[in-house]
């Protein structure tokens, strides 16, 4: 079970400008059981489900289709990791995301969601 708080983006601009609105944003995610020893013994929600959680968030305070948002690696449910992970736009802009691990609670992880300031534009055609 899970539950998230985000946003979205169609271009850089308007990814821009969602940056205030993700300020604050958060998810919580529930990854069921760990194993029992050293960080392998805290949970772990996979990259694919926290980029997943960011795009959706995203879409929802934008009111924008969901971008594609890319995470490196898994998140490991340790309070004060972070994660940078990359939206790209539909018009191939992009711009960075921040996840940051606010609080575990057993098998939830809960985890604030910001996107950068400045995006980086679609790469140009050169001839």
């Amino acid at each position: 079970m899970f539950a998230v708080r985000g946003a979205k983006t169609v271009s850089v601009a308007v990814a821009v400008a969602a940056t205030a609105l993700l300020a604050g944003c958060t998810a919580e995610v529930h990854v069921g059981t760990t194993t029992p020893t050293g960080d392998a013994a805290l949970p772990k929600v996979s990259a694919d489900k926290v980029g997943k959680l960011a795009a959706q968030r995203l879409a929802q305070v934008t009111k924008q289709p969901e971008p594609d948002v890319v995470c490196p690696d898994d998140l490991l449910g340790k309070v004060g990791t972070v994660m940078r992970c990359q939206l790209t736009a539909d018009d191939g802009s992009t711009l960075g995301v921040t996840v940051t691990v606010t609080s575990v609670s057993g098998t939830n992880v809960n985890f604030d969601i910001k996107a950068d300031e400045h995006g980086t534009p679609k790469p140009s055609a050169t001839s």
